[in-house]
């Protein structure tokens, strides 16, 4: 995992140290065609068909936890052009940057194309 967003630094030291409620009740993963960052931003896919997805996580062990269920974005009806990032977010619209990532290899998805996945464990958050 590339980032922690500041928003999610800020939250987990608030918490520890200032007694504020940190939840999170669904994290959502989503695709962008140019990086995130710390601060938030990046471009991420829009149309076509392209929604957010909802993701289920583990047990965190060793400082680490990753997806429990694949996770499947709708097949594109449109070309959603390179796809080279993902965000997990906490809402399925607008919300929170919590981490984000470089994909592996970025792919460019076209109208039709299969719908693109994430498998059991490919989503590996860790914290040091």
């Amino acid at each position: 995992m590339a980032g922690k967003s500041d928003y999610l630094e800020n939250a987990v030291l608030n918490a520890v140290f200032n007694n504020t409620s940190l939840a999170v009740t669904t994290p959502y993963v989503a695709l962008y065609t140019a990086a995130p960052s710390d601060s938030g931003g990046g471009t991420e896919v829009t149309g076509g068909s392209y929604a957010r997805v909802s993701a289920s996580f583990g047990t965190a062990a060793s400082g680490a936890i990753s997806n429990d269920v694949a996770v499947t974005f709708p097949s594109p009806t449109a070309n959603w052009g390179t796809v080279t990032h993902f965000g997990i977010l906490d809402a399925s619209t607008s919300g929170n940057l919590l981490y984000w990532g470089a994909l592996d290899t970025s792919r460019n998805v076209l109208n039709g194309d299969n719908a693109p996945s994430f498998a059991i464990g490919a989503l590996d958050v860790t914290e040091d």
